[in-house]
């Protein structure tokens, strides 16, 4: 559950939110393999961003604006349509912030 490094600030927010709550996960331990060219070498893939073992979910976060996240939309159908049996949920800026929001009066009743 723990890691030193994270590709973005909310990476470690939403780190920190887990741990809060005893919710045990791994930063990007899987690569969806969506596209390869004809030698069979991946052209395009998703790495979410966590994964929590006990409850078998993946979460994707991104801080996009919506009108950025079409790439990552489209990536997200990819795996959906390829590997239908994968539960992933994708967490956007509202719902970060939103998550924020909840965790700064927790941490404020909890200090």
């Amino acid at each position: 559950m723990a890691h030193e490094s994270f590709a973005h600030p909310s990476e470690r927010q939403f780190a920190d939110l887990l741990n809060f709550y005893g919710v045990r996960w791994c930063y990007e331990p899987t690569t969806f393999v969506l596209r390869c060219d004809g030698d069979h070498n991946p052209t395009c893939a998703m790495t979410p961003d966590f994964y929590l073992p006990d409850h078998g979910t993946y979460v994707e976060l991104t801080t996009m604006s919506q009108r950025h996240v079409t790439k990552k939309n489209a990536k997200l159908r990819m795996l959906r349509s390829q590997y239908p049996e994968v539960d992933i949920r994708v967490l956007y800026k509202a719902d970060l912030d939103a998550l924020n929001s909840r965790f700064a009066l927790i941490e404020a009743v909890a200090a």
